[in-house]
């Protein structure tokens, strides 16, 4: 096997742990257990609330910080400059703190994660400048991208591993409901300076106080770094063996994924504030607008996570991310293929919602892939590296549209969702997964 706590990734999975991991009633679970889930889900809270505050007010803000109108060209590519670089550092932190998280500990890099998205979000207020800006949206990115590898390890080597789709489901219900936050945030202060919204992502950082008082390191981790008689193992060790087929195909996958979806997610809410019929309304009434769509979008979203979790009950992981890529591409098509109305626009929405269900099974899904040592800098490196390729594609995309109109390029990004489907059905099954299939469904992680 090598170094311990260096398993094979036929192994993860059935590694030691606390025995009541396979607990089957909620009423069974460990306090640590309820602690852990709790400590996670806020943690993923506040990741939404604070990672959609500048997409719902980036072409007002930055027009402000430019001195210019909202249609100048300048305020296209300056606010998306600074969305690619907070999807940078949202790569950048998946990979760094990942790495303190497997040194450190689960429980102390969570508190980290969130006192830096926090601090940074906040200090957004007081930019002057668009490239002030870009810095503190880069600095908070780092912790934010910490946050998701972060969290995702602590439940999956506490909770009961056969819940794994469900927790992934409430997981990522915890982002939705963060972005509704920010979003219900920036329809209470939509009379105010559009600046504001930022001090709200001071929040999270009262967090910290409880995660450090009342929640412990997983026991599956103090039990790998004794093994591991302090050898760490090093980053390299992503790239050898049999991990490093696993890396390779989720880092695609991810990054594939991830671009389409972040072309999206920024650009849908500018081309709603350009539709033709919104010509004559007011700042405050299309600043509502844009809270409301996108906290449909977000109630879609959760119950996408539940319907995506069901998928990956019925068929395993892989193949249901591969589906709901496929589902998430026909989504855009439908919806962006053509001009619409706004009337028409909603039910694209709704379904586009829905297939952004497929995010929340990564939460579970990659971090059993890798040893327990390299899990959270496996994971968050796969996942979140794909943000350096949404970054890159959030600004060349938003090149093919004409000022103002960002239907071709949400159009041309979901194109990207095509590849991620046939290589997710290259990706593993999990062990425990392996043996619900039918035979001939069951494939060597090696």
């Amino acid at each position: 096997m090598g170094t311990p706590g260096l398993s094979s990734p036929a192994d993860v999975g059935e590694m030691g742990g606390p025995p009541d991991r396979d607990v089957t009633r909620l009423r069974d679970l460990s306090s640590q257990q309820w602690k852990s889930g709790a400590a996670a889900w806020l943690g993923w809270l506040f990741d939404g609330l604070d990672m959609h505050l500048y997409v719902l007010v980036a072409a007002p803000f930055v027009a402000e910080l430019l001195g210019v109108g909202q249609t100048d060209p300048n305020v296209s590519y300056y606010s998306s400059w600074i969305q690619a670089a907070f999807l940078f550092g949202w790569a950048l932190g998946g990979g760094f703190f990942g790495r303190i998280a497997d040194r450190l500990g689960r429980s102390r890099s969570l508190m980290l994660t969130i006192l830096t998205y926090a601090t940074f979000t906040g200090l957004s207020y007081f930019a002057q400048t668009w490239w002030q800006l870009l810095i503190f949206r880069f600095l908070a990115a780092l912790g934010i991208g910490g946050e998701w590898a972060v969290g995702a390890s602590l439940l999956s080597e506490t909770w009961p591993r056969r819940w794994r789709p469900w927790m992934a489901a409430v997981l990522q219900t915890g982002v939705n409901l963060g972005v509704m936050l920010a979003s219900l945030a920036n329809f209470l202060l939509a009379d105010y300076p559009k600046r504001t919204v930022f001090l709200v992502g001071v929040l999270p950082a009262f967090l910290v106080l409880w995660i450090r008082r009342a929640v412990p390191e997983p026991e599956e981790w103090h039990e790998a770094k004794r093994l591991s008689a302090d050898t760490q193992p090093r980053f390299l060790e992503l790239f050898h063996g049999s991990v490093r087929r696993i890396t390779v195909l989720t880092t695609l996958v991810c990054a594939l994924a991830l671009t389409a979806h972040w072309a999206f997610l920024f650009w849908y809410l500018q081309q709603l504030r350009n539709l033709p019929e919104l010509a004559d309304w007011t700042g405050t009434e299309k600043t509502r607008l844009v809270s409301k769509v996108m906290t449909a979008v977000m109630l879609s979203s959760i119950a996408g996570n539940f319907l995506a979790a069901w998928i990956a009950r019925w068929l395993g992981y892989r193949r249901a991310i591969a589906w709901l890529c496929l589902a998430y591409l026909a989504a855009l098509v439908a919806t962006y293929g053509r001009p619409l109305e706004l009337n028409n626009l909603w039910y694209g929405w709704a379904a586009i919602g829905l297939c952004q269900g497929v995010f929340a099974l990564f939460t579970m899904y990659l971090p059993p892939l890798f040893p327990t040592l390299l899990r959270t800098t496996g994971a968050g490196f796969c996942f979140n590296i794909g943000r350096i390729a949404a970054g890159v594609g959030t600004v060349v995309f938003g090149l093919f549209s004409r000022v103002g109109d960002y239907r071709l390029a949400i159009l041309y990004s979901g194109f990207l969702f095509l590849p991620a489907a046939g290589i997710a059905w290259l990706l593993p099954d999990l062990p425990d997964e392996r043996r619900k299939c039918p035979p001939d469904l069951g494939e060597d992680l090696t």
